[in-house]
């Protein structure tokens, strides 16, 4: 059975907010910061009505299984995910019982770090109109989902209000400097090797995905999400095809939804219909169970 959805935690921690995402919450804990991950989603840049229960739940424990598997290769901001050693910072423990994660402050670098194995996409967009994907070149002739003969990075300047701006390499460099730039690119290519092979085990293709990386101490570290459905693409090989929307493994149902109803999309649309946040929900729990093995309710 799951749980009720928390649309919001303002009500429930007592400490300062720092930012209200269209998921997630950040709150000062003074030398740390609490991120809450709700059960809100977005779709075409709206926070829809009503939230998807369990999505944070989902969200938060794949983050911090995703942490654990690749510290390793890259320290990360996690201190902990335990809601009891919240203390009285938290009202309802229950509520929020897997969508806390304490973690250390860092300098957030303002570049979105994108790796894509497959043109699909926004990169597939890009390619039918140039040829290219930021600027990268890449072969004549080829097919929307196909996988790439080797990954390529993509990066993106980030924006706080509005989209994400994609760019090429170089101007990364010369946003952050060449030598930053490069090690993003190098720890970025590297965490999606590993993922990806970990996800083709389990009959899974990862077909793009996002990275954000702090600095703390001067040290490069992964920061906020990592290898969720919301920043990542999974396609069950079973789906795979080329030349078709592929049925991605997360809130598309929403989209779909969205997508064929007769929403205007220059206003927040309607509330979703039961069936949608279900099959949602579903999803969520699905791709968690077989990444990880284990079921979350």
């Amino acid at each position: 059975m799951t749980s009720p959805a928390v649309s919001t935690a303002v009500e429930l921690i007592n400490a300062p907010l720092l930012y209200k995402g269209k998921v997630r919450e950040l709150y000062d804990l003074g030398d740390e910061v609490l991120i809450v991950v709700t059960d809100r989603i977005s779709a075409f840049d709206y926070v829809l009505d009503p939230a998807v229960p369990e999505k944070g739940n989902v969200l938060n424990r794949l983050s911090a299984y995703w942490f654990g598997q690749t510290k390793e290769l890259i320290d990360n901001h996690v201190v902990h995910i335990d809601v009891d050693q919240l203390g009285d910072v938290i009202k309802d423990k229950e509520a929020l019982k897997n969508r806390v994660m304490v973690v250390r402050k860092a300098e957030r670098i303002d570049i979105e770090c994108v790796v894509r194995g497959c043109i699909t996409g926004g990169g597939w967009r890009q390619y039918e109109e140039t040829g290219k994907v930021n600027g990268i070149e890449l072969p004549v002739g080829l097919r929307k989902n196909a996988l790439l003969a080797q990954p390529i990075f993509t990066p993106a300047a980030k924006n706080d209000v509005g989209h994400d701006e994609d760019i090429p390499f170089d101007t990364m460099k010369e946003l952050i400097g060449a030598e930053l730039a490069e090690e993003l690119k190098e720890k970025s290519l590297m965490l999606f090797a590993f993922a990806r092979d970990y996800c083709a085990d389990r009959g899974i293709i990862l077909a793009d995905c996002k990275f954000e990386f702090g600095l703390l101490d001067g040290k490069v570290i992964l920061i906020d999400e990592i290898f969720t459905p919301d920043a990542s693409r999974f396609w069950a090989k079973d789906k795979y095809a080329l030349d078709i929307e592929i049925d991605s493994m997360d809130k598309e149902p929403v989209r779909t939804y969205l997508s064929g109803s007769s929403w205007d999309k220059n206003s927040k649309p309607d509330p979703l219909p039961v069936e949608v946040v279900e099959e949602t929900t579903r999803r969520y729990l699905d791709i968690y169970h077989r990444l990880t093995g284990k079921s979350l309710i």
